[in-house]
């Protein structure tokens, strides 16, 4: 099982830095991480059953606490802090974050919608 051997939080460059056991590290932005949350505030119950989060451009990831020996829960400044990040799906994140930004921004802008308030 891949696990982290280091967790850094990078408060001015708004990104959670995480390495693992296997060697593969990863920067996530904060703003990433808001928009992509397992939570099933955002992802749902079932496919097709997101929420688009938009204006998260300038969210601030305030709290980390780890859960159990499996993943972390994030706090973010706009009051969100229901989404268990497993460490499958931080290293899934880190993995794909360039698809799913670019995935992102399409959902995005064909909803009209901005990465601003």
């Amino acid at each position: 099982m891949t696990t982290p051997t280091e967790i850094t939080l990078h408060q001015q460059s708004k990104v959670l830095e995480i390495a693992f056991n296997d060697g593969s590290r990863y920067k996530l932005p904060f703003e990433f991480l808001r928009v992509f949350s397992p939570s099933a505030e955002v992802r749902g119950h079932g496919p097709g059953q997101e929420t688009l989060q938009v204006g998260k451009r300038d969210v601030i990831l305030t709290d980390i606490e780890p859960a159990g020996n499996y993943a972390l829960k994030l706090a973010f400044d706009d009051g969100h802090d229901s989404g268990l990040y497993t460490w499958e799906y931080l290293q899934e994140l880190g993995k794909y974050q360039d698809a799913m930004w670019h995935d992102y921004e399409h959902k995005l802008e064909g909803a009209g919608q901005s990465r601003d308030k």
